[in-house]
């Protein structure tokens, strides 16, 4: 008997030996060999939410810069239109007719202006 090993008792058996029953059980939790990697196991766990939450943070700012890039082009075309818009009303032609327009009873000077000299004493 002393030369013979009890198998029933050997622990290293049953570390060797996984299964699907194990796994769903619960019971591959509090292996030695789990338990002596669990801070391993945490870290991964814990970078595997980082990495998440990056790649959310990183969807999320890529929607927002092709919004905000849409309303850039959007404004654009508005700055482009109304300063358009603006040159046309500036002309001398359009300002007479809606000063026309409006009876606001303004004429338009003929001669051109005049420089003033200041003579210092």
């Amino acid at each position: 008997m002393a030369g013979k090993k009890n198998i029933e008792f050997d622990q290293s058996i049953e570390e060797k030996s996984f299964s699907l029953r194990d796994l769903l059980d619960g019971n591959v939790l509090t292996r030695k060999a789990v338990m002596k990697q669990s801070r391993f196991i945490l870290l991964l766990v814990a970078i595997a939410f980082a990495s998440i939450a990056n790649r959310n943070h990183a969807e999320k700012t890529v929607i927002r810069l092709n919004r905000l890039q849409a309303d850039v082009k959007e404004m654009r075309a508005k700055s482009i239109s109304i300063s358009a818009d603006l040159v046309r009303l500036s002309r001398q032609s359009e300002v007479v007719r809606l000063v026309n327009r409006y009876d606001l009873k303004l004429e338009e000077n003929l001669e051109p202006p005049k420089k003033l000299f200041y003579k210092a004493e």
